[in-house]
């Protein structure tokens, strides 16, 4: 279970930190920096959480 937690912790920065760098890459100059990675970092946990909880799913259910 501990394995699950610590899987969904990193997954959720990734996606966090993912989203914070594609925003910046992306809108970074229309929008400025920060605004870019704070917006990037929105969409990208709202991507990221159900498809890593999804992922822990399906290995849960095959492992």
């Amino acid at each position: 279970m501990g394995a699950y937690i610590l899987a969904f912790i990193v997954g959720v920065v990734l996606s966090v930190a993912g989203g914070a760098i594609g925003g910046i890459l992306v809108g970074g100059k229309e929008l400025g920096n920060q605004l870019a990675a704070f917006m990037g970092s929105f969409y990208g946990a709202i991507a990221g959480i159900p498809g890593v909880i999804l992922g822990l799913i399906i290995l849960a259910i095959i492992g």
